[in-house]
């Protein structure tokens, strides 16, 4: 497994949740065309981008409680 450290964790989740709210707003004002695909691609990037955001910051607020 890859162990990746919670600061990139957190970006990674916050580059996510951008992506899902980009996406919408571009097929909202017809700049990209909507389809299904595009759709389930912008909310499964807002949602993992939520739990590898919140997953990152709790280890990083574990780890600086420990040390």
């Amino acid at each position: 497994m890859i162990r990746l450290s919670p600061r990139l964790m957190i970006v990674i989740g916050a580059s996510l949740l951008v992506l899902g709210v980009v996406l919408p707003l571009l097929m909202v004002i017809k700049i990209i065309p909507s389809t299904l695909g595009l759709s389930f691609l912008s909310y499964t990037a807002s949602v993992v981008g939520m739990f590898v955001g919140l997953i990152g910051a709790l280890t990083y607020a574990r780890s600086k409680k420990r040390g």
